[in-house]
Formats: structure tokens, C-alpha cells, sequence
């Protein structure tokens, strides 16, 4: 158990630097019912970003006992419509894959978790992806194919789902 509260109070120093820090706009993160393993993290992205600009996302992050070790979950809570985002909204991103070899041999061990990531790298990481989708290994292939051959109608989609981000609407 000295893992989990080794865990705890990294996470607990984490948290304070990221909601002290003002060299990080655009994200806001607190505890879910004061549990330090459960964050509740707002994107509020900045209108530089091409698709996404305007948008103010409500994601979770679930870390492990055994972190800095093993990566946290990322899920969105507000519905997102993006190649690298499954339709559940969990994030799939290089970063959050456990570090191992991958079995497949499309990431290398250092495209991976390593415990010199931080949910503050995790979360600028995921703010980039939304610019730069991956639609060469897509966690949501309907998303993927209409980047490539639609993008028309998944720039419509998209700005949905900010304006829904915006009005609550989910």
C-alpha cells in the first residue's frame, strides 16, 4: 500500500502546481469527491485550435495506486467527436499506453508512458492531439474516415459538439 500513498501525495503536489501555475491557461483541474486518484479536469480550448477552438470540455482522469508507474485514464465526459477519442470518450493517446512494447509495433516503448509525464504534460498532450488528430491508428474509425474524405462534414460535427460543450447540452 506505500505505492498507492507514495501515489497520493505526488498527485496531491501535482495538483496544487498545475491550479497554482499560471503558465497552463486553458485547463482547470479539482478532485472528485476529494479523492486524489480521481480528477475532474475542464479544457477550455483556446480559439487558436483549428476544429475544437471555443470549446469547453469536461474530462475525468482516473490514476492508478501504482502511478507515476502506470499512466491514468483519460475519458471525456462531454461527448467529443475525434479520431483519437473512442465514442465511450475515453482518450487514446501514445502517452496513456502502459509502458511496454506495444504487440502490434506501431508505437515505440518511448512514444509511451513513462513516469516523467505529468497530468499537466498528459493534458497539453491531449489539447495538441485535438489539433493533429492520429488517423492512422484511430480509436474511432468513423471519425477517422471522415477527417481523411469528409473533412466538410467533420468540421460541422466537430463545432456541434462545441456548441453543445458550450450550452451543456449533453
Amino acid at each position: 500500500m506505500a505505492s498507492a500513498t507514495a501515489a497520493a501525495g505526488l498527485l496531491g503536489r501535482q495538483l496544487k502546481q498545475m491550479q497554482t501555475d499560471k503558465d497552463i491557461p486553458g485547463i482547470s483541474c479539482g478532485l472528485v469527491d476529494n479523492n486524489v486518484l480521481e480528477w475532474e479536469v475542464m479544457l477550455m480550448i483556446s480559439d487558436e485550435c483549428k476544429f475544437y477552438g471555443g470549446g469547453n470540455f469536461r474530462a475525468r482522469l482516473t490514476f492508478p495506486p501504482e502511478y507515476p508507474l502506470l499512466p491514468p485514464k483519460m475519458k471525456f465526459e462531454t461527448p467529443i467527436w475525434h479520431p483519437n477519442i473512442y465514442k465511450t470518450g475515453e482518450v487514446c493517446i501514445s502517452i496513456l499506453h502502459p509502458p511496454e512494447e506495444d504487440k502490434y509495433g506501431y508505437e515505440s516503448a518511448a512514444e509511451r508512458w513513462s513516469p516523467v509525464q505529468s497530468p499537466e504534460t498528459i493534458l497539453l498532450s491531449v489539447i495538441s492531439m485535438l489539433s493533429s488528430p492520429n488517423d492512422e491508428s484511430p480509436a474511432n474509425v468513423e471519425a477517422a474516415r471522415q477527417w481523411r474524405d469528409d473533412p466538410k462534414e467533420f468540421k460541422k460535427r466537430v463545432r456541434k459538439c462545441v456548441r453543445d460543450s458550450l450550452e451543456g447540452e449533453w
